[in-house]
């Protein structure tokens, strides 16, 4: 290890020599490389953390450079997969540093076999599904993780250790409904908020991979960048007794009970995307309110709505919503793709 590297980080008291010596030896997983990602991914490699893994499903749009650190427009005009592109990135940041790059959508058939060996895991994602689904095997694995999410100028974060904390399904119990909240294609994203909950989603990451747990942030952090207002709302520091998930260990998402499917339909160029959670219980999803919402989205056009379904172009495909949440794909038989755009338009 080159101490002068770090020289800076090790002059802080808190992390020390002993502390550098505990992140050479630890790992983590940063799941997704958007705006949040990639500046965690960044500070993490930066720090002088042993091993990396970055897993993402995308590849990268023009639009990812307003707010995604790692990326530039030589990225874009080579069309990496945004996991792989961020490998090289980070390599060349630090090269000392053992970074693996993992295109892939992760989902309960492949989430036991992606996140092991993390000693934390790390939140990246852009929607609730993919949350649980890391709840889900955090709990099993007794792994620490840390929630963050930005949605327009707001952002939050909240520290979750097996055993001690409550767990995210604690707070979210299921899904939110598709279509029922604003997405960051709907809302947008506020740049120098994804950067500053990126930076104390890593402080935190920092304090457990270098034995700080009495320096980490109790409770739900909830800051609004064009408002000025920065709260710590305290939630119950035990989990909650009715929890399926961390008291009843019933990890649903992991078992892919809550979770969406994809399927591509034999004799057409289609994927169908069926939601898990709510909707498959029967509730009904708020088609007028989604067909508002998209009409202030970037690359959404001929949008029809009636009682029955609702019609759009995304990006020269066709997406079909149903009122059960369910949708069909027109253009591609690309599964991944199907539920990122989903993911980004409609919301899981």
């Amino acid at each position: 290890m080159k101490t002068e590297r770090y020289l800076r980080q090790i002059l802080f008291h808190p992390i020390g020599k002993e502390g550098q010596r505990r992140l050479a030896e630890s790992s983590a997983v940063v799941v997704g490389c958007g705006a949040i990602g990639s500046t965690t991914a960044s500070l993490l490699v930066r720090s002088g953390i042993g091993y990396l893994r970055v897993i993402d499903r995308d590849v990268l749009e023009e639009s990812n450079l307003q707010r995604q650190e790692l990326f530039d427009e030589e990225d874009l005009r080579e069309g990496l997969p945004k996991a792989l592109a961020a490998e090289k990135r980070l390599r060349r940041i630090n090269s000392a540093i053992r970074v693996e790059g993992i295109a892939a959508d992760l989902n309960p058939t492949n989430a036991e076999t992606l996140l092991r060996d993390a000693q934390v895991i790390l939140d990246g994602t852009d929607n609730f599904e993919t949350r649980l689904l890391l709840n889900d095997y955090a709990l099993k694995t007794g792994t620490p993780w840390i929630y963050s999410a930005c949605l327009g100028s707001q952002a939050l974060l909240m520290d979750i250790l097996p055993g001690k904390t409550l767990c995210l399904r604690c707070l979210v119990d299921s899904v939110p409904l598709p279509g029922s909240l604003p997405t960051c294609e709907t809302a947008g994203i506020l740049a120098p908020a994804a950067k500053l909950i990126a930076s104390i989603q890593t402080t935190e990451a920092l304090k457990i991979l270098t034995n700080h747990p009495e320096a980490l942030i109790s409770g739900l952090v909830n800051i609004d960048l064009w408002k000025g207002s920065f709260q710590k709302v305290d939630t119950q520091t035990a989990p909650s007794p009715t929890c399926p998930a961390c008291q009843k260990g019933e990890y649903e998402f992991l078992n892919a009970k809550g979770f969406s499917l994809t399927t591509t339909l034999c004799g057409s160029n289609a994927v169908q995307i069926t939601p898990g959670g709510n909707a498959e219980n029967g509730a009904k999803i708020d088609l007028v309110a989604l067909s508002l919402r998209l009409q202030s989205a970037l690359g959404v056009d001929n949008i029809s709505q009636s009682p029955y379904l609702l019609k759009f172009r995304l990006k020269g495909r066709e997406m079909v919503i149903f009122p059960d949440g369910r949708a069909l794909l027109f253009g591609t038989q690309d599964t991944s793709l199907a539920r990122t755009l989903y993911s980004q338009y409609v919301g899981l």
